[in-house]
């Protein structure tokens, strides 16, 4: 009898160990547990200890952790008809574990697909030009869009990437060209630029200058400290004007007054001529002596000699 009585005691302790077991859960932090009770949906539970009821009450695990969801290639047309592959990623979590529950149990699937359909729609309608340099832009547009779409499920999408975009291989030299031709237009642009601030800058120089050329030799007599340290090499300096006007005018001077000694020199032996030659034509005496006969003659060829050099001119 005493041993009988053990036994059941056993068994009921052994089935209480086991409807404890089958009744007790515990969930994490990160974990939340939706329960059926009869196929209905109780309540939502966690995190912690969880206890059930046997047989009657079932809990479904559901983490809310972010899943990152990659997308397959996808391989679309832009609208500018060039042919891509385009890969992305999908960052979501549950928001909600109830309605996940209840409307779709496989919400990765689901998501997915949607990533790819939402994927292939927008990206069609985008030029290369804008899938290559608005990606930002992009991402929250699918974001947005997808999000819209998972909602309903509890489902928060967090943010879309695009990874990658494939275009064909004589497209990629294309746009090297073009990069290229746009870096040279650039290029010139900015040596344009230089050129005018250049010119601008000499321009104020030219205006500085001109109100004090002093500073015109000060700024030869520097070049020539900068370019006197370099011994293997020819220079070419010029000589400013100013610096020979100053010659220029001694010797037009000097020129001038040798001129002027020489004329007057000649004026008045040109007069002494004429005198003579009157003094000749005005003698009464009816028989010419030697001495008048040479007079007059040597007086005839001073005068022709001086209105020769007369005429002639200075530098003759």
């Amino acid at each position: 009898m005493i041993a009988a009585i053990v036994i059941v005691l056993v068994c009921i302790a052994v089935g209480a160990l086991v409807l404890a077991g089958v009744s007790v859960r515990v969930l994490r932090e990160y974990e939340r547990g939706v329960v059926f009770r009869l196929g209905r949906v109780t309540s939502q539970r966690g995190p912690g200890l969880i206890f059930l009821l046997p047989m009657v009450e079932r809990m479904v695990r559901v983490s809310l952790r972010t899943v990152t969801l990659e997308i397959p290639a996808q391989e679309i047309i832009t609208r500018d008809n060039v042919p891509a592959r385009v890969t992305a990623v999908a960052y979501y979590r549950v928001i909600d574990s109830t309605r996940s529950v209840l409307e779709i149990e496989n919400v990765l699937a689901a998501t997915s697909q949607i990533a790819q359909t939402t994927l292939r729609s927008v990206l069609g309608k985008a030029e290369l030009d804008a899938l290559l340099s608005e990606r930002e832009q992009l991402n929250e547009h699918l974001q947005h869009i997808i999000d819209d779409q998972t909602e309903p499920w509890g489902v928060k999408v967090m943010a879309v990437e695009i990874k990658d975009v494939e275009i064909p291989e004589r497209m990629q030299h294309a746009m090297a060209r073009q990069a290229e031709a746009e870096r040279e237009r650039r290029a010139k642009i900015i040596n344009a630029e230089g050129e005018f601030q250049a010119a601008a800058r000499l321009n104020d120089a030219a205006d500085v200058i001109s109100r004090n050329p002093v500073t015109i030799q000060l700024r030869y007599l520097q070049t020539l400290i900068e370019v006197s340290n370099n011994q293997s090499s020819t220079i070419v300096f010029p000589l400013p004007m100013d610096v020979l006007q100053p010659l220029m005018a001694a010797a037009q001077g000097r020129a001038a007054a040798t001129d002027g000694h020489e004329r007057a020199r000649l004026d008045d032996a040109l007069a002494a001529a004429r005198e003579a030659l009157a003094a000749s034509a005005s003698d009464s005496v009816p028989v010419e002596s030697a001495a008048g006969a040479t007079t007059a003659s040597r007086g005839s060829e001073l005068l022709a000699h001086g209105e020769n050099e007369l005429a002639a001119p200075p530098g003759a």
